[in-house]
């Protein structure tokens, strides 16, 4: 949390303008994906500057340009999700626990790429927003942050019941060092690394029962994360 209160004392003349501005794209009622993502874009960049972390990403060229898709990586905490905000180009959505539904900037941003909140506890309420969940979307089939580094847990099946509900793209994503900027008690300099993988197409995986492809998404990720750790 150290870092939180650098990229917030670093930028604290800007913050309640961002605050307000993501605040009110998210009760707009026009709804703009594009809009509301670039300026989000914007603020990540700032943030992490401000916090000192570097984002290195790879296969950028990998993401899907049509047909839509839906991002599986690794989940290491709540740094995670702005790591893919810098590095991706293509506006997207969010999958999210709804224990973080009320972190402050967090909840403004999910409500801004009009993202939805799951109850691991409801077994009948996830698979609700699994089945509803179509296109450019993150979802962490880990289901929580590992808590052991670059270390993955179990894949959950169940959670690619929405690629194989939209026949859409799975794009697997191997982030490494991501708990370090927000779960580590430093602000030194870290550099956080993000390899999006080539995706896997529909027809690559329609034969195989979702904990099949959990596990060679699982597989693909920590081969990656060997490479470029």
């Amino acid at each position: 949390m150290y870092r939180i209160i650098l990229m917030v004392v670093r930028l604290f003349y800007k913050v309640p303008y961002y605050l307000i501005r993501i605040w009110w794209l998210g009760t707009r009622k026009n709804f703009d994906l594009e809009k509301n993502y670039a300026f989000i874009k914007k603020v990540t960049k700032a943030a992490n500057r401000a916090g000192r972390v570097t984002i290195e990403s790879y296969g950028v060229e990998n993401i899907p340009k049509e047909n839509g898709f839906i991002f599986f990586p690794n989940h290491q905490g709540m740094f995670d999700a702005l790591v893919f905000l810098e590095s991706c180009p293509v506006p997207f959505s969010v999958v999210y626990k709804k224990e973080v539904s009320n972190v402050i900037l967090l909840k403004q941003v999910f409500r801004a790429l009009h993202a939805i909140a799951i109850d691991r506890e409801d077994i009948k309420q996830s698979l609700q927003v699994i089945n509803q969940m179509t296109e450019e979307v993150l979802i962490f089939p880990e289901g929580t942050r590992s808590r052991m580094g670059n270390q993955l847990l179990p894949f959950k099946g169940g959670t690619f019941k929405s690629a194989v509900r939209a026949k859409c793209p799975i794009v697997p994503c191997a982030l490494i060092d991501s708990y370090k900027p927000f779960d580590e008690k430093s602000i030194a300099p870290v550099t956080v690394k993000l390899i999006y993988l080539p995706p896997i197409c529909y027809e690559e995986y329609k034969q195989l029962k979702t904990p099949e492809i959990a596990d060679i998404v699982k597989t693909k990720i920590e081969e990656a994360i060997r490479q470029y750790s």
